[in-house]
């Protein structure tokens, strides 16, 4: 009998806490615009944050609760999301500018050595983390792959101990150049330009002994721009893209090679014909 009494006290209290959480779960229940899962669905669910919002649950919230936010932000989505995003929201569509990852480094095996045997975590940021890693130069591509492990579109391989961005699988989120502990990846237009594949600010005789295709702040490449878009600042060329255009002659002057010409939209092109 006694045991009997306990089951029912028990079960009795069970039924009493599941009502208290069913209604409390009723009153203080927060609606979502049902919008918001709408718009949430038009987004590929990268959670990268190139949108420049906290992954794409809250640019979808953006987008409904924030009136003006653009509905092209999302470069791993393109056109195509942004298309339905217009469509959901009953506004006019904008197309998306593709976005290609570049990596600011030229300093393969061939070009710098390794100071010791790195034994360490085979990660960049683990490498970096002890005398910023094994390789002679201090500023360039620590060669392990974390660009590489997070990256979604399989964009990213490495070859000669430097990462190589394949611009026709680049999405342009930009996860790779938050990864890089060197910061040496940047994002580009879907447009021919003039890249510095160089991150070493040291002086010119130090860059030269660390790497034999760093820039060694010569400025033969300033002098030789007849649209005043180069300058170098740190001991390293900078170029100034409103003013760029192109050209090249600044590749041609360079006398370590460190300039190059990065016609992203030419290779997109050409993978996409082939």
């Amino acid at each position: 009998m006694e045991i009997i009494i306990a089951i029912v006290v028990v079960a009795v209290i069970g039924l009493i806490c599941g009502l208290i959480l069913t209604v409390a779960s009723k009153v203080m229940e927060v609606k979502v615009d049902e919008r918001i899962t709408e718009v949430r669905a038009c987004l590929p669910g990268a959670n990268c944050g190139a949108c420049g919002f906290t992954g794409c649950d809250g640019y979808a919230a953006a987008l409904v609760e924030k009136e003006g936010t653009p509905t092209n932000l999302c470069t791993p989505g393109g056109a195509d999301a942004a298309k339905k995003i217009a469509e959901t929201l009953g506004v006019e569509f904008a197309d998306v500018e593709k976005k290609v990852a570049y990596v600011h480094c030229h300093g393969d095996c061939s070009a710098t050595h390794t100071k010791f045997n790195y034994e360490g975590i085979h990660t960049c940021v683990g490498a970096k983390m002890l005398f910023a890693g094994q390789w002679s130069c201090p500023h360039g591509c620590l060669g392990f792959g974390d660009c590489m492990s997070v990256c979604q579109s399989d964009a990213i391989t490495l070859a000669g101990g430097v990462a190589h961005i394949d611009p026709a699988k680049c999405t342009g989120c930009g996860l790779c150049a938050k990864t890089c502990p060197n910061a040496l990846i940047s994002l580009f237009g879907d447009k021919k330009y003039v890249v510095v594949a160089c991150n070493n600010s040291e002086k010119g005789a130090l860059t030269r002994s660390e790497c034999s295709n760093g820039c060694i702040g010569c400025k033969k490449c300033e002098k030789t721009c007849q649209h005043d878009a180069i300058k170098v600042e740190n001991n390293l060329a900078k170029i100034d893209y409103e003013k760029c255009t192109a050209c090249g002659e600044c590749v041609s002057a360079c006398p370590v090679g460190c300039l190059k010409h990065a016609d992203f939209s030419a290779k997109i092109k050409e993978a996409v014909n082939a």
